[in-house]
């Protein structure tokens, strides 16, 4: 079995290969489309000895936000195996393959979205983040509020969305960059609305993303920048009540407080797990980073665990400045680890979907309890959020 990029005349028997994993077909005109955004460079498959793809994964090379910081990361998707090739380790190959890819480019992290979580984990990806998802009666949203500046609908601009999105996202933990492609391509599409919130002064500080069908309002997106934005994008929710029943919000951040606003909140909301991640570099991840800092230097010795990704695995010194910037070396053969854990763990940890007390707690973070209370003071309180599915 050979491994590779796919090259330009691959297109069509990857194409047909999704199609057949993940049961949809496209049209001549969205294959003509896809066909022209097809990047070879980042698709790799795995070929038998006569040249058929047996199986294919691609790599999504963009930025994410941690910490504000932005982080190279890769996401995995559009994994496929047909099914004469399946459980003879071709994802297993593909992947660890992968690894070795995205490590070699710097990509610090990677980002995917599973199809089964205890597969992924396997090879070090561990859950990261989750959504909310709320079904709101129209009588019982919010109330309207009177608030200065203006809500405009259908702006088409990018540079507006992508402005308020970027400020957004920075809050958040595992938010992704957008590039103008990918609002096109992946996020706007024409059956959508959008609605952008401008204060007095002009700037636009909210969006929604929505639809109005079947007496249902779905908004796909709501993103706000301060409180007056989101009053402003309720009230215009609410502005359709005589129009729809209910509105769902497909997808809110697990820190967004709405159940505390409402009069009533006794409504309908999931709480949906979304993403999985792990770190690739560990030490270029966590160099990368912004820590709290103290009043003296902090320093650890921490042991990883992480089998598919050798150059991580290991025990590591891990030096803290006052002002916060990491200093990761191989720890000295002789030095004992004050902390243990596998890289899922650790990924959870920086990324803050988890705190190191808590960690600790159930078994998953190992070692001297000193250690895990100055972690706990170096990780900052930030959400993870993503809103992006690819």
């Amino acid at each position: 079995m050979e491994i590779r990029t796919l090259k330009p005349e691959d297109f069509d028997a990857m194409i047909e290969l999704g199609e057949y994993s993940f049961q949809y077909r496209l049209s001549a005109d969205e294959k003509d489309k896809a066909r022209k955004r097809f990047k070879p460079e980042n698709t790799w498959g795995i070929f038998d000895e006569e040249g058929h793809l047996g199986a294919k994964l691609g790599l999504l090379l963009v930025d994410i936000f941690v910490n504000g910081n932005k982080i190279p990361m890769a996401g995995i998707g559009g994994v496929a195996t047909w099914p004469e090739y399946r459980r003879q380790g071709c994802v297993n190959q593909l992947l660890t393959h992968a690894l070795k890819v995205m490590n070699e480019s710097g990509r610090l992290i990677s980002i995917l979205h599973p199809f089964s979580f205890p597969f992924y984990r396997k090879y070090g990806w561990e859950m990261f983040s989750e959504y909310k998802k709320y079904v709101i009666p129209t009588e019982r949203l919010p109330a309207k509020q009177t608030i200065e500046g203006i809500v405009r609908r259908d702006v088409t601009d990018i540079s507006v969305l992508d402005r308020v999105y970027e400020a957004y996202a920075s809050r958040f933990n595992g938010m992704m960059l957008r590039s103008e492609e990918r609002w096109k391509t992946s996020i706007l599409d024409d059956e959508e609305h959008t609605a952008v919130y401008y204060s007095p002064s002009g700037d636009p500080e909210g969006y929604l993303l929505y639809k109005v069908e079947k007496k249902e309002l779905l908004v796909e997106e709501f993103v706000w920048l301060n409180e007056k934005s989101r009053q402003a994008l309720w009230t215009f929710i609410c502005n359709h009540d005589s129009m729809v029943t209910q509105t769902v919000l497909a997808q809110m951040p697990a820190d967004d407080g709405l159940m505390y606003m409402l009069t009533d909140p006794r409504i309908t909301q999931e709480i949906i797990p979304f993403g999985m991640a792990r770190i690739v570099n560990l030490s270029g991840f966590i160099e990368a980073l912004d820590f709290e800092g103290g009043n003296e230097a902090e320093s650890w010795t921490i042991q990883i665990n992480d089998p598919y990704a050798p150059w991580n695995d290991g025990t590591w010194r891990w030096k803290l400045s006052t002002e916060g910037k990491a200093a990761v070396a191989p720890a000295d053969p002789e030095e004992k680890a004050q902390l243990q854990c596998d890289i899922q763990t650790l990924t959870t940890l920086l990324l803050g979907y988890k705190r190191p007390d808590e960690l600790w707690k159930m078994g998953r973070l190992t070692g001297e309890a000193a250690a895990v209370t100055r972690l706990e003071h170096a990780i900052p309180l930030k959400q993870t959020f993503l809103l992006d599915y690819f």
